[in-house]
């Protein structure tokens, strides 16, 4: 494998770009005109426009993607994640076209990507499943009848869903039938597939996903645990490893199950199995992830593996050349997603320039992004900045680092949810462990924000009160106006 072009673009991209150029191989990127100055471009040793900004005329262009391939003579493609990772279609086409897929294979993809195929593959594995109908569900009466069955609450889910979208829970009887409609409609919507099926609620969840990686000669490992319980709108905010509730044994147990499941499907390369964790700790099979995840660098911190390189080794037909007894578990990693979002209003979407966009360093501080200061933040993607992930040698040192991190990484034009991920780490049910997935919804409020802020300005005030009354030196100060509220004082001796 000499060559690879990466169908993606941002921090993915580059990402997977470096490791490629460590293992002395050269890459192509592919871009849209709206991401025509991002770094992944400069970074690549070749890049080739493939259309206008909108997904569907670029990153989504299956034939354009292929052709300059083929164009380039590249041995291989990363699809990263998003777009068309997780595409069967696409992986065939690659295939066919006699390029290596840097992923699963086709039907892999096809028989996790459908929820209840994937619910049938485990079925035999004896991997816990949460009470639900057997198959798709489409008269609302027989929904109805099995959500009777089981007990409410219960769970309406897409069966090619993602993301919570066409997810419903539904509370009592009487507003079934609507929210099943409602359910329908919204998956028809974004999937083109109306299929749903109907699950017991499980309420005050965990969610915790075990990461896998299995080569081409039968052999399947996992590198243990991220709790990814911090979300909001079903989607992860916040994720760290090794999770604060897990037992070694749990750990185990949940490890064995996530192989079973890749056994499942023939899986190959990287993958993650999703579990939700009730509060007796008892786990249910969710899903998995046939890809890199975005969460991928805090598994890297822990066991000191690269996951991208060990994606090219199993594509080159490598063995994974180790055991599972030869994977250890070190230290806490936790990492967050910098959206482009404002947390005070329901973390709705902030476009604009990055006028100030400064990274945070120091020890145990990771930054994957593909954004510079001046850069325009698009419409066309989704929010993420980038991912701050520290690393430290127990959870609480981690805490205490990444709110540091918060504060020495400057934005500037734009909101973002660094407040947030601060608020996050210093509260007591974070801290102590004691949360799941109703985080965002049960402790936090948007006025929290508000009081740290103002609070910040008070002590802003108070110091410039205490430089101006005392003419020891000149001073500069200047007033940061992102919402760390990090204020900068520079003394001219």
């Amino acid at each position: 494998m000499k060559k690879i072009l990466v169908a993606n673009r941002g921090e993915i991209a580059l990402r997977i770009m470096k490791t490629a150029r460590e293992m002395g191989i050269a890459t192509v990127a592919v871009y849209s005109e709206a991401d025509a100055t991002s770094p992944h471009v400069r970074y690549a040793d070749e890049a080739v426009c493939i259309g206008p900004p909108a997904s569907g005329e670029s990153y989504l262009r299956m034939d354009k993607i292929l052709q300059v391939a083929k164009d380039t003579q590249a041995d291989a493609i990363h699809p990263g994640y998003g777009f068309l990772s997780e595409n069967a279609t696409f992986a065939d086409e690659v295939q066919n076209a006699g390029i290596i897929f840097i992923g699963p294979n086709a039907h892999s993809m096809r028989t996790m990507g459908d929820k209840l195929s994937a619910k049938d593959a485990v079925a035999n594995y004896d991997i816990p499943l949460v009470p639900g109908s057997d198959g798709e569900v489409n008269d609302p009466s027989v929904g109805r009848d099995i959500a009777k069955n089981i007990g409410y609450p219960v769970l309406i889910k897409a069966s090619a869903g993602g993301g919570g979208k066409g997810m419903r829970i539904v509370y009592d009887d009487a507003s079934f039938v609507e929210q099943m409609q409602l359910a329908i409609n919204e998956a028809k919507s974004a999937f083109g597939n109306g299929a749903v099926f109907i699950e017991k609620f499980v309420e005050n969840p965990r969610h915790i996903e075990i990461q896998v990686l299995a080569d081409t000669h039968g052999n399947v490992v996992h590198l243990f645990e991220r709790e990814c319980s911090i979300q909001r709108r079903h989607q992860k905010v916040i994720e760290e490893a090794p999770s604060s509730v897990l037992t070694p044994e749990l750990r185990q147990t949940m490890g064995d199950a996530a192989v079973k499941v890749a056994k499942a499907c023939d899986y190959i390369g990287a993958g993650t199995v999703e579990f939700l964790v009730d509060k007796h700790l008892n786990f249910y099979f969710l899903e998995m992830n046939t890809r890199l995840q975005v969460e991928h660098p805090v598994t890297e911190l822990i066991t000191g593996l690269d996951l991208v390189r060990e994606q090219i080794r199993v594509a080159r037909g490598e063995t994974l050349g180790y055991k599972q007894s030869d994977i250890r578990m070190t230290g806490h990693a936790i990492e967050a997603r910098v959206y482009a979002e404002d947390p005070r209003e329901n973390f709705m979407p902030s476009t604009g320039k990055l006028q100030v966009y400064r990274l945070p360093s120091g020890p145990g501080v990771r930054v994957d992004d593909g954004f510079e200061e001046g850069m325009q933040v698009p419409i066309f993607y989704d929010p993420m900045l980038s991912k701050l992930i520290v690393y430290a040698q127990d959870r609480e040192q981690a805490m205490d680092r990444m709110i540091r991190a918060c504060r020495e990484y400057e934005i500037h034009g734009i909101q973002h949810t660094l407040p947030f991920v601060s608020y996050v780490m210093k509260h007591e049910a974070f801290r102590s462990g004691s949360f799941d997935t109703n985080f965002v919804k049960d402790c936090f409020t948007p006025e929290d924000l508000n009081v740290v802020s103002d609070n910040l300005a008070n002590d802003a005030s108070a110091i410039v009160a205490h430089l101006l009354e005392n003419q020891e030196a000149s001073a500069t100060i200047k007033a940061s106006s992102n919402d760390s509220g990090l204020w900068k004082i520079n003394r001219r001796r």
